[in-house]
């Protein structure tokens, strides 16, 4: 099993749930973030006075996926979060070595 973590957009986040759901994925979590890449924040202007904003508004997105399902679920993040613009994002993807669902006591695969 593996761990997809994906920081992008908030404004993509419906697209990117509505494509991994079409390929079988049936849960995920959602964390509102702040954060930065190259593109180091920007400048606004706010009342006249002009300000950096460092951090930029992002949302995580976090699933385990069983090994079969990490490259559609990947292509599906992709296909619904890029804009060919700087800022998409990025996906992490680690292993992830017990799950256990609290409410059955199911482990492995079954408790994803």
């Amino acid at each position: 099993m593996k761990k997809i973590e994906a920081v992008i957009k908030p404004f993509k986040l419906d697209e990117v749930r509505e494509s991994l759901s079409e390929i079988g994925v049936n849960g995920l979590t959602v964390t509102e973030v702040k954060g930065f890449g190259r593109q180091k924040g920007h400048t606004e202007l706010y009342r006249g006075a002009e300000y950096v904003v460092d951090f930029l508004p992002k949302i995580k997105i976090e699933l385990v996926v069983a090994d079969d399902m990490v490259e559609p679920a990947i292509e599906a993040i992709i296909k619904a979060a890029h804009t060919g613009k700087i800022g998409d994002g990025k996906i992490f993807v680690t292993n992830v070595e017990q799950v256990l669902r609290i409410r059955t006591g199911e482990t492995g695969e079954s408790a994803v």
